[in-house]
């Protein structure tokens, strides 16, 4: 089974520390948390304790309760969510974590339900639904599809796929995003 520590870690590398751009879409974000779209997150009270004191922002690396929080906040919101610690491959568990915070969890789970049915070689109608939620059905028709040869290395090429088209998709709806794209394609790996 899959390992939080290690995901955590992974994503961490793709993640900033703190900032606040305005053609980012997110609005000003710590460690990859958006207070537009985590407003209520407790960690914000101590980023914002923080602009007032010298050393604004490279002082927040050194909080180490704030540190925590942002560890907590990922653990409970993201890899909880699609039960990381019940997938049965690392490499995907990692990718569906980071993806999800990249760009939605809901979406990042409806492209690994659509890698599983596309490589099942079942009907579409006998496949399992893409609804963006990581269930029981999800899990077991992953460790089904990972009993063949190296199915995990398909299934981690059809998430890349998807998720590196999603990032087209911003691209192309809104360019100003375009900024981003060397940043999101790092987290594309083919």
């Amino acid at each position: 089974m899959a390992d939080f520590n290690q995901a955590y870690k992974a994503t961490l590398g793709h993640e900033g520390g703190y900032a606040n751009d305005p053609n980012e879409s997110g609005g000003e974000t710590y460690k990859g948390i958006s207070r537009v779209h985590h407003p209520n997150w407790s960690g914000w009270k101590r980023v914002d304790a923080a602009k007032e004191k010298a050393g604004f922002p490279r002082s927040l690396e050194t909080d180490t309760a704030l540190q925590t929080q942002v560890r907590t906040f990922y653990k409970r919101y993201y890899w909880d969510r699609i039960q990381g610690d019940h997938v049965p491959d690392q490499q995907i568990a990692e990718e569906i974590f980071d993806t999800g915070i990249n760009i939605g969890l809901r979406r990042a789970v409806r492209f690994l339900q659509e890698a599983i049915n596309l490589l099942d070689r079942k009907p579409p109608k006998d496949g399992i639904a893409i609804d963006g939620w990581l269930g029981d059905k999800t899990l077991k028709a992953l460790r089904r599809n990972l009993k063949h040869e190296e199915s995990n290395i398909f299934v981690m090429r059809l998430l890349n796929i998807l998720q590196g088209n999603r990032y087209v998709e911003i691209m192309r709806q809104k360019p100003v995003q375009e900024r981003f794209a060397r940043g999101w394609l790092r987290r594309v790996q083919l």
